[in-house]
């Protein structure tokens, strides 16, 4: 070939060439089947997640609205009339108490299988009595715990008395009154297991032999034992 002979270069010609894959019908289906299956698992979690939000949602607005709370104990009355007096027998000592016992709960109801009423001064019990008389508290309802204490229970010594006296010639005589009951929790057709509740209320008698205003009515420490 001579030096004046020029060979032609072919113009657009790719230096590197792409080498088309085909693909078979199998392997199509195979990635449509891929796709759907992903697809439908994340159709499930969605669902699944969204259902276990809801029932959380359901739990917690039913706990909010149906968790049960504390009866609610206020003494109105309580007096021992024969301190406005000089001169008494102690066989004739009474006291005269009323509370309250409140359900505060909006759609649970409160049975009372038992409940027990002591009296105490300085720490030692000076009388008490069980109220036989089971009962069932409707929602929202307010039952009264009214009697007395007198007789054989009520145990006031010569010494106690005395000890009541001192305490007037500075203004006061301070008991605590403890109501304890052993209750149950109905809601709907549902009882709760017992639980033991107990209301701490103290009381103070000033020289006329009734509470003091100050004691009156006033809500009184509940907690479960």
């Amino acid at each position: 070939m001579s030096p004046d002979t020029h060979i032609p270069i072919q113009s657009g010609t790719p230096e590197y060439r792409h080498v088309k894959r085909h693909h078979t019908a199998r392997y199509y289906a195979h990635r449509v089947k891929e796709s759907l299956s992903t697809r439908v698992s994340k159709l499930i979690c969605t669902i699944f997640l969204t259902l276990l939000f809801l029932v959380g949602l359901i739990a917690f607005i039913l706990w909010l609205s149906l968790r049960p709370h504390r009866p609610r104990f206020h003494v109105q009355e309580f007096s021992i009339p024969e301190l406005a007096q000089e001169i008494i027998g102690l066989e004739n000592v009474q006291i005269i108490y009323s509370a309250t016992a409140r359900n505060a709960n909006q759609n649970i109801g409160i049975y009372y299988d038992s409940t027990q009423l002591t009296v105490y001064y300085e720490e030692q019990s000076i009388g008490g009595a069980h109220l036989l008389f089971p009962f069932y508290q409707e929602p929202k309802n307010t039952t009264v715990i009214a009697g007395q204490l007198g007789g054989t229970n009520l145990t006031v010594t010569s010494q106690r008395w005395h000890q009541f006296m001192a305490d007037l010639g500075r203004g006061e005589v301070a008991f605590r009154l403890e109501i304890t009951s052993t209750i149950r929790f109905r809601i709907w057709t549902w009882d709760s297991k017992r639980h033991k509740v107990h209301a701490n209320c103290p009381v103070g008698v000033g020289p006329d032999g009734l509470i003091l205003p100050n004691y009156k009515d006033k809500r009184c420490p509940v907690y479960f034992s």
